[in-house]
């Protein structure tokens, strides 16, 4: 989803926030104080900003302290984040480098989140709600960035964008915010050539809202199905050396392609509806785990045989950008 991040330490990250601020606001920065710092158990947080922006940058560091306790299932950062308030939108853009992303409000990287400054998301503002969404999702990606690699080769590990994307949708709770699994059964019927999943970024501008709704829902699945456990273990086997898809086959028990046949099958089949993909007898799901039609399998489910599907395609190498 992102790209760049730079810096090795907590002074060398902050100089170049106030390098890229510097760029990008016109009125006058004094330098970060230490009281902008903020330190939590998991993890310290540095804040950059224009003195305009000095109330928005109180409603970015409340809901990073917000988010703190809901980061915590997927560990804890290994180096200091320092969030960039940007003065206006343009900014954002050029801080990204994400030229004409109207949507655009936040840019993360491993150890650096670009922020739209709340007060100009809109003509009245943002909530305090609305920031902590955000700002929830954007620190999962840095999060889940620093659980599984240096800042000198977190770019190379191939996490796929539905897999990156969906974790921060999960873990933001922003499911509401995506088209169902009806829509994305729908979409999969009317276009089966066109794989939310394992092409995500050729579609990512023309079909944004059914790539990040095949993301939430394939990752809300892997959660489903294997357990928050293994999805750590994945983190960690990609902290040790291997990329993604070997970690992910290492950890979850599959390959990531397989997994994402086993996603689509259930989607293409309506399986949400109530139906199964799996023959019975499996381990019960564990208490609070799982969902109808997604029973908790240990170690590889079998796949149902079917007639006709969605094509079997596979992942395509991908980087960390979005």
């Amino acid at each position: 989803m992102r790209v760049g991040g730079t810096g090795t330490g907590r002074w060398s990250v902050a100089l170049v926030a106030l390098a890229l601020l510097s760029a990008c606001a016109s009125a006058p920065r004094q330098p970060m104080a230490p009281e902008a710092a903020l330190d939590l158990p998991g993890g310290e947080f540095l804040f950059a900003h224009a003195p305009q922006d000095t109330q928005a940058a109180d409603m970015v560091r409340r809901a990073v302290a917000n988010a703190s306790p809901r980061l915590s299932r997927w560990g804890t950062f290994h180096e200091p984040v320092t969030l960039v308030i940007h003065p206006n939108h343009a900014a954002l853009e050029r801080a990204a480098n994400r030229p004409g992303y109207d949507f655009l409000r936040a840019w993360a990287r491993y150890e650096q989140v670009e922020v739209q400054s709340p007060r100009t998301w809109t003509r009245a503002g943002a909530s305090q709600k609305q920031v902590d969404e955000l700002l929830l999702h954007e620190l999962t990606h840095s999060l889940m960035w620093q659980a599984s690699a240096s800042v000198s080769d977190w770019t190379r590990k191939g996490i796929p964008l539905w897999f990156s994307e969906g974790m921060a949708s999960y873990t933001a709770g922003q499911g509401y915010r995506v088209p169902s699994l009806e829509d994305l059964a729908r979409f999969l019927h009317e276009y089966p050539q066109a794989d939310p999943l394992a092409r995500a970024e050729s579609l990512y501008e023309t079909e944004n809202a059914t790539v990040y709704g095949a993301a939430h829902h394939a990752f809300t699945f892997l959660m489903a199905r294997y357990g928050e456990e293994r999805i750590r273990a994945t983190f960690t086997a990609m902290r040790e050396g291997r990329d993604f898809n070997a970690a992910f086959q290492e950890a979850i028990g599959l390959p990531a392609d397989a997994f994402l046949r086993d996603f689509r099958r259930y989607v293409y089949l309506r399986g949400f509806k109530g139906g199964r993909l799996n023959p019975p007898g499996g381990p019960p799901r564990g208490e609070g785990q799982g969902l109808p039609g997604i029973p908790m399998i240990s170690p590889t489910p079998p796949s149902l045989p079917v007639r006709s599907g969605p094509p079997d395609t596979t992942l395509e190498p991908t980087s960390a950008t979005r």
